[in-house]
Formats: structure tokens, C-alpha cells, sequence
């Protein structure tokens, strides 16, 4: 493998793994104040594409601001799932909300596919995203610069967000001990629902550039990165936000270095997540950057 060659998929590594990185903090924020997985945060990032694309194609507006909306209705839908599948449930045991995500998971995908239908729809590419950058022999499309901008310059939000607000403070305080934090004065459920919002928010800016990425549209295209993704936070350690960045990132450019090394494996891209998964589990458990938690009998 040539230099050119391997900086130009490291590049392409480079930008998948922002975008696993970007949909895995959803994941992790979740986790990290419930210590639930929202199995249907893949579908929130499926409904985030077609918001988008109806806004392009039906309504006729700006990408920009259709792009703004449906990141604000993709939040907006994430603390309807929290308040209707998950906040009910609250004091049940944990096998009772898992089922209760899975269930809203598949509502998701079949009301999607009643509404959007099951065909594949183009997604329309702004040709600021389309343009090619070269460096020398490279060529380089211009998204696959903008995509790990954008997660590292949400990342410093949030992580502003969580260590250096009011906000920040009661989600720190929940993810302790809920109950305790609602002793002490802080809204519980507003804290969760915020959290919610945050971490559907971020997957809805990850979904659009997935489709600027990967401009095939479908009611099952969050299924398979949902997946990902939630790997990528089991192997950053879940609950741990740099964790869950530093997963996206080791999946994201091992996955395309196997395909660029190996070319006879490249069938057997998806399934290296769930190798990698296992190894992780085996060797480390808790992930790269995750600390041992007890559960609450």
C-alpha cells in the first residue's frame, strides 16, 4: 500500500469514526444518568434523515434550515420517546424498559416505513459537501473534512455544557443517584428528558452528514449504525463520553483499514464490529475508559 493510499483511507477512517463518535454519545448520555440502552436511539437517527428531506424536496426550504429543523424535531421526538416509553416505566425492573425501548425501536422502523415508504430515496447533496479537494495524488471529497469538525466542535459544547452549567451540574447529580438528586431540589425528570433531547440532537447532526456521506435513504438505515455505534460506546467504556469517541474512532478507521488491507474481507466489514466487540468484552469488560458500577439490588 502506497503512502497516498493509506493516508487517503485513513482520512475515510477518520470520518466514519466522527460519525460513530457522534452517534455514540447519544448512547453513552443515556446510559450514563439511566443506566438503560435506548435501542431505539438508530431509528431517532433514521427519522432525522427524512425530516431533512422532506424539509429539501417538499417544502422547499434552504438546506440549512431544514437542516436546523430537523435536528430541533429529532430532539423534540427523543424526550417524546423518554416521557412515553421510558419515563413509566422509571421504577420497573430493567428487562421491562429494555423490552419497552426494543418495542419503540420497531414503531419507529414500521411507521417509517407506512409514512416514507420502503423504496430508497436519493438524499439531496448540497455541492458545498460535493466538491472534491486534491493534495497531490489525493483526492478528498470536502464533507469528509467537515464531518470530524463539526463532532469535535460539538464534543467541546457538550462537554462545556455538562462541567460548566447549571444543566450540566444536574445531569452529573442524576447520573449518580437520581433519587437522591431529587431530594436535594433538582427536576429529575426535566434532567432526563434534557438529556434526551442533547443526546437525540447530536444523532440527528450525525445522521445528516451520514446521508450527505451515504445519499440512500431507507426506514432500516438506522439499524446497522444504531448497532455500530452502540459497540463503539461499549468499547469506549459506556457511560463515559470520551469514551464513547475514542470508541467511534477505533471502529471507524479499523473497519475501513480492513477493507483497504484485507479487499477479500470486505464482505465481512459489518461483522469486525462484533469481533471487536467480543475481543473487548473478553479483555476488558467495563471498555477502554469505563469504571466498574454496582447495581442496586
Amino acid at each position: 500500500m502506497s503512502l497516498d493510499t493509506f493516508l487517503q483511507h485513513l482520512t475515510n477512517g477518520i470520518s466514519l469514526g466522527s460519525l460513530y463518535a457522534l452517534i455514540a454519545i447519544g448512547y453513552t448520555m443515556v446510559y450514563g444518568i439511566l443506566r438503560l440502552i435506548n435501542f431505539a436511539h438508530g431509528d431517532i437517527f433514521m427519522m432525522a434523515t427524512y425530516f431533512a428531506f422532506y424539509g429539501v424536496t417538499t417544502f422547499m426550504l434552504p438546506w440549512y434550515f431544514s437542516f436546523l429543523i430537523a435536528i430541533i424535531l429529532t430532539g423534540a421526538l427523543g424526550m417524546l420517546i423518554e416521557r412515553t416509553a421510558y419515563r413509566p416505566l422509571r421504577g420497573a425492573p430493567k428487562i421491562s424498559i429494555m423490552i419497552s425501548a426494543i418495542g419503540a425501536s420497531f414503531l419507529l422502523e414500521n411507521v417509517a416505513i407506512v409514512l416514507f415508504g420502503g423504496r430508497p430515496k436519493p438524499f439531496p447533496t448540497p455541492d458545498i459537501f460535493d466538491k472534491m479537494v486534491k493534495f497531490g495524488n489525493i483526492s478528498i471529497q470536502r464533507l469528509t473534512f467537515v464531518i470530524p469538525v463539526v463532532t469535535f466542535v460539538l464534543l467541546y459544547l457538550l462537554l462545556y455544557l455538562i462541567n460548566h452549567t447549571k444543566s450540566g451540574m444536574a445531569m452529573r447529580a442524576v447520573s449518580k443517584d437520581y433519587e437522591t438528586a431529587g431530594l436535594m431540589g433538582i427536576d429529575v425528570n426535566k434532567t432526563i428528558s434534557f438529556t434526551f433531547g442533547i443526546g437525540s440532537m447530536l444523532a440527528s447532526v450525525g445522521a445528516l452528514l451520514w446521508a450527505l456521506k451515504f445519499p440512500s435513504l431507507l426506514p432500516l438505515m438506522g439499524v446497522m449504525p444504531g448497532l455500530k455505534c452502540f459497540i463503539a460506546a461499549v468499547i469506549g467504556g459506556i457511560g463515559n463520553i470520551k469514551g464513547a469517541v475514542i470508541g467511534g474512532f477505533i471502529l471507524g478507521i479499523g473497519e475501513i483499514m480492513l477493507v483497504a488491507v484485507f479487499q477479500n474481507l470486505s464482505g465481512y466489514r459489518d461483522a469486525f464490529a462484533f469481533v471487536m466487540l467480543i475481543i473487548i468484552l473478553l479483555l476488558k469488560p467495563t471498555g477502554i475508559m469505563g469504571e466498574k458500577i454496582s447495581e442496586k439490588v
